[in-house]
């Protein structure tokens, strides 16, 4: 199984960096435990052309920061959704999810891990509670990398 971890935000405003934070960390990880079947990408933001992207792999897992009212992170299921939600990215993960479906005879099996975070403001660095929160989602996400098919499992029962 071919998956993608895409991570997105602005490392220039704070907690906003969690998803690339997450990305630099998990090639890494991903590098020193030789899994050759997970792929990486990180953005600002979203982009309509990154259904393209996602179009060549069987599950994909978007990574962002946010600011809703979570405890630490969730990961839930995303389902391709053609409303365009304007916010600070672009477009939203299921929108481009959307396009993968009516553009390319391949959609992934879509994932979304929000991260939650403190602060936004226009300097570097993860605040120390965003880390913790970080280091939660990256251990419970490891063993699903190693062993993508425990996603789909999970959200299948």
């Amino acid at each position: 199984m071919k998956l993608l971890i895409y991570g997105y935000g602005n490392p220039g405003r704070q907690d906003d960096g969690l998803g690339n934070l997450f990305v630099d960390e998990a090639q890494k990880w991903a590098e020193t435990e030789s899994l050759k079947n997970i792929s990486f990408d990180s953005n600002y933001q979203l982009n309509i052309e990154d259904a393209a992207t996602i179009a060549e792999h069987d599950i994909v897992v978007f990574v962002d920061a946010s600011i809703e009212e979570i405890d630490d992170f969730i990961f839930t299921e995303l389902e391709p959704n053609a409303k365009v939600e304007f916010s600070m990215h672009s477009v939203s993960p299921a929108f481009v999810v959307h396009l993968c479906k009516d553009i390319y005879p391949h959609t992934p099996l879509a994932y979304l891990l929000h991260l939650k975070g403190y602060e936004w403001e226009f300097k570097e660095g993860i605040t120390e509670k965003a880390l913790d929160n970080f280091n939660k989602a990256f251990e419970y996400m490891k063993p699903l990398l190693k062993s993508p098919e425990l996603i789909i499992k999970d959200f299948s029962e």
